[in-house]
């Protein structure tokens, strides 16, 4: 059975607390008009991986490849 290889983008996210009406606004500053926001900080990170996912879906090709280097994630068997 083969495995699937996954690519996986990572990036760094910016919270910003509301301390007036509460909750949280979420940017990548690597993914310019990327943002999102949340009630709770749980709420604010899966928006943003959500936004982030549709951003990049949406992206160019050529964009998405100067975004950011990938990171591949795949399984090793190891005999010892």
């Amino acid at each position: 059975m083969k495995k699937r290889i996954q690519a996986v983008r990572q990036f760094t996210a910016v919270f910003e607390e509301d301390g007036n009406v509460g909750g949280y606004t979420v940017t990548i500053p690597e993914l310019p008009g990327c943002v999102s926001e949340g009630d709770s900080f749980e709420e604010a990170l899966e928006n943003i991986q959500e936004a982030a996912g549709l951003y990049l879906e949406g992206a160019p090709k050529r964009l998405q490849k100067k975004i950011s280097p990938r990171v591949i994630l795949a399984g090793v068997s190891v005999v010892a």
